[in-house]
């Protein structure tokens, strides 16, 4: 058979992300922050699209109808599976009103008839965002100063420090080499260089800008960072010069090799070691750029009163929207163009796909929320000790959905508990077997325990490792490596027992 070129034409089904799709996914991952911003984007970009209003107004009525879809959700374990959303008709109380009446007594969290019947779900979505409540004043971010930063509070005293034009370029050079930390990234044989200068005329420069506030600015390492904030407070002399010489062994708390080799008593060292601690390492992230953001839960639980949980999203950080139809088909009818009847059309398009996209997210955090509540009833009712093994599989196949939905919809979420406010992803933590064979254990239950048993040991039976494990093993029943001791310890920042037994004996806190 010979080979030709020839046409085919064939039919076949492929799966594509479209447009749409790929908004619907980004939208699942975004905090309330973000998401926020996103659709006042989108209300400046389609004029078919508008800000739900009517919530806020019926809000103000005394005697205005709420509507809430209820989800009612059997605790018994053998039912993983969430039933479907339901309109109740019930009025629950708003995300304000749950928040003020969360506190840490146990006695009134945790009445006696409360127990595991049933979970109740509210999607409160009828209030509008409270970033639409003051819309007719503007945003309020613009009448805030804006925070300085490090570089412009640094150029500020340049200007009285030094003189010279030429010193002024060097120190400008310098403070754009600082990094986060305050601290000078480059070396001054390398600055100078660039400048054509001088290393001498560069550290010149350098003595003059390190006089700066925050005190320890411009330094080129830790030691040279905390020796200039202790000349700062008149505080330098050749004993903690030689202290700040062998941070080393600071760091590893070995306080008996460090009074003989600075030949310091033990009141004096505890003074220096004291001083020292109360120093800034970091001095550059006073001026941070990064601003501070409250973090604010996407979702409430508290006690029900048929002794279950009540889920209740927070409405005023759920954006609501609405497609103006009636605009659409007015300017529809009117214009003759083809162009502007595309663009309309793709404004619809675009326009109910945002809205549907925000219901399903709001619904999927609330599924998500309600799998949480029905799986970690125990650290609900109990605390962390009580906190079971879940994966983000476990909780896709009780939902019918797929474990990267669960993923995106758990990222930047935050849910407020009796217990606290906690990310989503907290809850999700990995098995650790028991040796009973009854029950697995949270991996974030087991560094809660080792974190106790730090806590309580006595300074003449310091735990190793090997201990912690035996003891989990023993009174617990929960096997461990140690090498898995190491790093759940590791990870809560506790030293090792070598380290501990140095602090605990001299009773000085290390670095």
């Amino acid at each position: 058979m010979a080979l030709t070129p020839r046409l085919e034409i064939r039919q076949s089904q492929s799966l594509a992300l479209t447009p749409q799709l790929m908004q619907s996914i980004k939208l699942l991952q975004l905090s309330h922050l973000e998401i926020n911003n996103f659709v006042e984007e989108e209300l400046l970009r389609n004029p078919l699209l508008e800000r739900d209003e009517s919530a806020q107004q019926g809000e103000q009525e005394q005697n205005h109808e709420q509507t809430s879809s209820t989800e009612q959700v059997n605790a018994d374990q053998d039912n993983p599976v969430i039933a479907d959303l339901v309109d109740t008709g019930n009025q629950m109380p708003s995300a304000s009103e749950i928040a003020k009446d969360m506190g840490t007594d146990a006695a009134s969290l945790y009445p006696e008839q409360v127990g595991q019947d049933s979970i109740s779900a509210t999607s409160a979505t009828g209030a509008s965002p409270s970033l639409s409540s003051g819309a007719e004043y503007g945003d309020i971010e613009q009448y805030v100063a804006a925070k300085i930063t490090l570089s412009e509070h640094l150029s500020e005293q340049v200007c009285l420090l030094v003189d010279e034009p030429a010193e002024r370029l060097i120190a400008r050079n310098l403070i754009d080499n600082l990094d986060d930390k305050g601290y000078l990234a480059t070396d001054c044989e390398t600055i100078a260089k660039q400048l054509g200068t001088t290393i001498e005329h560069v550290e010149t420069v350098l003595f003059k800008v390190q006089k700066s506030e925050p005190a320890g600015i411009f330094a080129r390492d830790l030691r040279e960072c905390l020796a200039l904030q202790l000349a700062d407070q008149d505080r330098f002399d050749p004993m903690i010069g030689a202290l700040l010489d062998n941070l080393d062994l600071v760091a590893k708390s070995d306080f008996a090799a460090l009074k003989q080799k600075i030949g310091a008593s033990d009141e004096d060292l505890g003074d220096m070691l004291k001083e020292i601690r109360a120093l800034n390492p970091r001095p550059g992230r006073a001026f941070d750029g990064s601003s501070m953001q409250a973090v604010v839960p996407d979702v409430y639980i508290r006690p029900g009163p048929d002794g279950g949980w009540l889920l209740e999203l927070n409405s005023e950080v759920l954006p609501r929207v609405l497609v103006n139809r009636t605009y659409y088909s007015s300017v529809s009818k009117r214009t003759r163009d083809k162009k502007e009847k595309a663009f309309l059309v793709d404004c619809l398009q675009n326009a109910n796909w945002l809205t549907k996209s925000l219901d399903q997210r709001a619904q999927t955090i609330l599924k998500v929320a309600t799998e949480i509540a029905r799986m970690q009833d125990g650290f609900l009712l109990h605390g962390v000790t009580h906190l079971k093994p879940m994966t983000l599989k476990n909780v896709a196949d009780a939902i019918e959905m797929h474990e990267s939905t669960v993923s995106r919809i758990t990222t930047n979420k935050y849910i407020a508990t009796p217990r606290g406010l906690f990310e989503m992803k907290y809850f999700f933590t990995t098995a650790l077997s028991s040796s009973s064979g009854e029950s697995e254990h949270s991996s974030e239950s087991v560094r809660h325990l080792i974190k106790q048993m730090v806590d309580a040991e006595d300074v003449k039976k310091i735990l190793s490792d090997d201990k912690i494990a035996e003891i989990l093993s023993k009174t617990h029943q929960i096997e461990v490596a140690r090498r898995t001791i190491a790093k759940y310890r590791e990870g809560l920042n506790i030293p090792s027992s070598v380290v501990r037994r140095r602090q605990k004996k001299s009773k000085m806190p290390g670095f």
